[in-house]
This record gives C-alpha cells, sequence and structure tokens, in this order.
C-alpha cells in the first residue's frame, strides 16, 4: 500500500525538498530512471520512495518499482502537479529516492590500487560528477575532495557522474595536508597539474602509485600548496589556448596514467 500524496504542504513533501535542496546532509537526493537504477544496484541504504501516480506504465518502470518494494517499506505516490515541486529536473520522469548517505572516507581502506585523485576546491557539480566518472572509467582506486567544495552528493553531481558516485571510494571535507600525509603513508607520489610546471604530463613515469592533484576551477593551487607537492605536470596546448575544463583535463592526466 502506497502513501497517497495530495497537499503541497505535506511533511514528506517538505523533506525531500530539503534533502534536494542541500539541507539534510545525512541523506542524498536521487532522480530519474537511470540513476535510481545504478543506486539500487550499488550498497546505498535506500530509505523512501517519491513516485508520480502515472509512474510504472512500462516494464522497465515497473519493474524498478519492484526492486525498489524489495528494498523499501515507504513509498509515497505523489499528484503529477505536485511531484514536479520536488523536482530538481525541469522534465522529471517521476522517480525520486532518497537514500542514505553513504561513508565518505577511505582513509583506513585503502585498496591496492596505484592511482588516487584529489581534487582540491571544485566548485562545479556538473565538472564534479563528470570527473568522478571519468575517475571510475580509468580505474582510479578513490577520490579525495577537499573542504570548501561542492558536494559529490548533490543532484546536479550524482547526475553527471552517471552514477559514479554511488560506487568510488570518496573521502570528503579533507584538509589538504592531511591528504599529503595520507599519501605520504600510502608511498604514493603527489602528483600536480599545474599551468606553471615544467614537465609535460606524459613525460613522468606513471607506474609509479600516485596521488593526482588537480587545484579550483578559478585559481588552481596557491604556491604554497604547490611547493608541497612531489612533482607538477602540465598539459601543452596550441593556438594561445589559456587552459582547458577541469573535467577535461583530468580525463587526459587520468587515461594517460591508465596507459
Amino acid at each position: 500500500m502506497y502513501n497517497k500524496i495530495k497537499s503541497r504542504d505535506n511533511q514528506r513533501l517538505k523533506n525531500v525538498r530539503k534533502i534536494r535542496d542541500g539541507k539534510a546532509f545525512e541523506k542524498i537526493f536521487i532522480e530519474g530512471l537511470r540513476l535510481c537504477e545504478e543506486a539500487l544496484k550499488s550498497e546505498i541504504e535506500i530509505i523512501e520512495c517519491f513516485i508520480d501516480e502515472k509512474f510504472g506504465n512500462n516494464a522497465r518502470e515497473s519493474a524498478l518499482i519492484k526492486t525498489i518494494e524489495s528494498k523499501c517499506s515507504v513509498i509515497n505516490e505523489v499528484e503529477p502537479n505536485l511531484f514536479q515541486s520536488i523536482a530538481d529536473t525541469q522534465n522529471s520522469q517521476g522517480i525520486i529516492i532518497i537514500g542514505k548517505k553513504p561513508q565518505t572516507s577511505f582513509k583506513d581502506s585503502a585498496d591496492a590500487r596505484n592511482r588516487y585523485l584529489f581534487l582540491f576546491e571544485i566548485n562545479n557539480p556538473s565538472n564534479l560528477g563528470a570527473i568522478l566518472r571519468t575517475a571510475e572509467a580509468a580505474g582510479i582506486g578513490g577520490v579525495i575532495i577537499s573542504k570548501n567544495s561542492t558536494d559529490a552528493y548533490s543532484p546536479k553531481a550524482l547526475r553527471a557522474s552517471m552514477g559514479a558516485g554511488f560506487r568510488l571510494p570518496i573521502w570528503e571535507q579533507a584538509d589538504f595536508y592531511d591528504a599529503l600525509e595520507w599519501a605520504k603513508d600510502q608511498n604514493l607520489v603527489t602528483t600536480a597539474a599545474d599551468i606553471n610546471a615544467d614537465r609535460k604530463y606524459y613525460e613522468i613515469d606513471w607506474s609509479k602509485k600516485r596521488l593526482i592533484i588537480f587545484g579550483s576551477e578559478a585559481d588552481g593551487l596557491s604556491e604554497e600548496h604547490r611547493r608541497s607537492v612531489n612533482e607538477l605536470i602540465y598539459i601543452p596546448m596550441e593556438n594561445s589556448v589559456e587552459s582547458l575544463n577541469l573535467a577535461v583535463s583530468c580525463g587526459i592526466v587520468l587515461f594517460e596514467a591508465k596507459k
């Protein structure tokens, strides 16, 4: 039996809006068919589900509902005009899952893979999500995200990651020097991308275990931070192009490391 919701002021709708807007840090907002399917395949704990009352009219949607019913006891059926009031997308597919935010530190459980990624003060959720997707594809062992960065589990970041955020080990709210100390303990060479570096990204020995560091979209890394890392690399560019999109830069370097 589903909970029928017919009022915009329903407390469950108020709560889900808070989660959507990042005001309930222990929960995550997951919207859309593909992303909900990916969440259900992962180890994310499902707390609650909201569906448009028209949802479930085809085989894929029906199968998704059955999977949700096996993992979640609270399913809310919402009138279409009300559902849009909780959606984060303009043309919602009619399904939202609320999940428990996963543990966001792998400091004490690093695996044997030899490449990790550290993102310092990344502010664009779409960039962050795209980087997580690329990191997963490149076989990165885990991603460290610094303090003063966007939330890896925000709706926009999750959509851009295409589910990679559910699967990758992520350590959020990391201090820069704590991350470098962790890398030292793991025998990782700290390697930062910087436009003023003197070595091209393909000129270093990528067989070594590394923590690969990218600074913020606008400011990169400070001089103090650059002095703290073992190696600096840059991506050579032509035609007077000064910089690349951060997600593109990460993709170039991570797949060179993988190669």
